[in-house]
């Protein structure tokens, strides 16, 4: 994944500040200003959100910073360094059914990178080194409901992430692309229970003090043949230091038929190492799990009608997974243990379209279907979406419905389900060069629905404010 964040193309200041006041006394706040002088280049933002929840005991508030400065070291190579962090203090109320009070938490994570990066005709690449934290503190709260009182302890940790990263893409041919790339990861972290009443006070309990290392290697190789067909593949070799060695295969191809239709076709293999949590916090913790891994098989076709005004398209998909983990009753004794035991088997199509009606109308929809061997929590069966946007002149405004259907909120001999249809809707409108005022609005039905059992999403809820934009 290579996320890329905003930049300016020519020289000059540029001052943007978003800001917005809605329902249940929610703020969200950023402002940010860019910088371009010749070579040198700068980002710096700021930003504020909070919210007093639809439910008792459900604030949260977070503040976050962002970082960034670039420097063109010469025409075809730059390099650039950034941070991020953010803090957020937050209450978890516990499922309805069982209110928690005191379930606070403050969380400090932070992420920092170093790079260089170079951009010839032919060739492409860049070299990073970065680093993530992150610090928490929970209170994991109590439910008076079942005569609990307040907890002892408090759950505290510190983690951290460092790596360095480095790709080489050429083309050596007509029609050909071969990237070449390394990581090193090193992450882990310490846990530990601070007494601060009971027969501990005073004392701490340590968790988990561990890090683990990653190396992989990868290659992926592009070929066009001719003007209609393009083939990709790729590997990646990863060796982890408790697990072992995994091989990450994948393969695709593209055909360009007539009349503006596309086939596209791919095969690829995914996994996920278990988290220290898993392993070595808390009941039920296994240190011997074994990562997750799935096969996923994708066809897709998709076209552009009437000179691009209309496009529709078709995907169909096949998911095979294994050795997911999951908490089972312990085979060699009492209460709970996490296994390698999951299987999913699933399978689905997807079905969308958009249509320009004019220059100022469009209309869009996509359907969704899912089959799961076994239910899967929050995967609805059936998800169809209905959307239009206007816009003339000034102004704008696009809104959508939602169907789900068949979504699991439980699964197991008590499985639930849930079916609700969600309508939002948003405008603006563009009252100076520099200010844009908006509003939006969600769940205008004000359906009752949940998504995890126990816990019911906000009704109806609306936001409104105003977009300053300074050169």
């Amino acid at each position: 994944m290579n996320i890329v964040t905003r930049k300016m193309h020519g020289d000059g200041i540029r001052t943007h500040l978003h800001a917005g006041y809605g329902s249940y006394n929610t703020l969200e706040t950023e402002l940010n200003n860019m910088v371009k002088r010749g070579r040198f280049s700068s980002v710096i933002s700021g930003s504020y959100n909070r919210t007093d929840g639809h439910r008792q005991d459900m604030e949260f508030e977070q503040y976050g910073g962002y970082a960034k400065i670039g420097y063109d070291i010469a025409s075809c190579w730059n390099a650039f360094a950034d941070i991020n962090v953010t803090h957020f203090n937050a209450s978890y109320p516990g499922p309805e059914t069982a209110p928690l009070v005191d379930g606070d938490q403050r969380i400090t994570r932070g992420v920092g990178s170093i790079a260089v990066a170079n951009h010839y005709e032919k060739t492409s690449g860049a070299v990073s080194f970065f680093y993530n934290w992150g610090k928490h503190w929970i209170n994991d709260g109590y439910t008076p409901s079942a005569g609990q009182t307040s907890q002892d302890g408090r759950f505290h940790s510190r983690d951290d992430m460092m790596g360095v990263s480095l790709y080489q893409s050429t083309q050596f041919f007509g029609g050909n692309r071969i990237t070449l790339g390394f990581d090193w990861f090193r992450y882990g972290g310490e846990a530990w229970t601070e007494y601060v009443a009971g027969a501990k006070a005073g004392t701490e309990s340590d968790l988990v003090d561990k890090h683990e290392d990653e190396v992989a290697g990868y290659v992926d190789f592009r070929q066009d043949i001719g003007e209609r067909l393009t083939l990709n593949a790729g590997l990646r070799v990863d060796n982890h230091s408790r697990v072992g060695t995994e091989w990450i295969p994948q393969a695709g191809m593209a055909l360009h038929l007539t009349n503006a239709v596309e086939l596209k076709a791919s095969a690829s293999k995914g996994f996920r190492y278990p988290i220290l949590r898993e392993m070595y916090m808390f009941p039920p913790q296994n240190p011997d799990l074994k990562p997750e891994s799935v096969w996923s098989y994708e066809v897709a076709v998709s076209q552009t009608l009437i000179d691009g005004r209309m496009q529709y398209g078709v995907n169909v998909f096949y998911i095979d997974g294994k050795d997911l983990i999951m908490t089972l009753p312990n085979p060699q004794g009492a209460g709970m243990l996490n296994q390698n035991s999951g299987e999913i088997d699933n399978a689905g199509f997807e079905l969308q379209v958009a249509y320009r009606i004019s220059p100022n109308w469009s209309v869009d929809a996509n359907y969704s279907f899912l089959h799961t061997e076994e239910p899967v929590i929050a995967a609805p069966e059936h998800k169809l979406h209905v959307g239009g946007r206007f816009t003339s002149g000034r102004w704008s405004a696009s809104t959508g419905v939602q169907y789900i259907d068949g979504l699991y909120t439980t699964v197991g001999s008590n499985a639930t389900t849930e079916e609700f249809v969600i309508w939002n809707l948003r405008g603006q409108f563009q009252a100076m060069r520099w200010l844009n005022v908006w509003v939006r609005g969600e769940n205008l039905l004000a359906q009752k629905y949940e998504i995890n059992a126990g816990y019911p999403m906000p009704k109806m809820t609306a936001m409104a404010g105003i977009n300053l934009i300074f050169h």
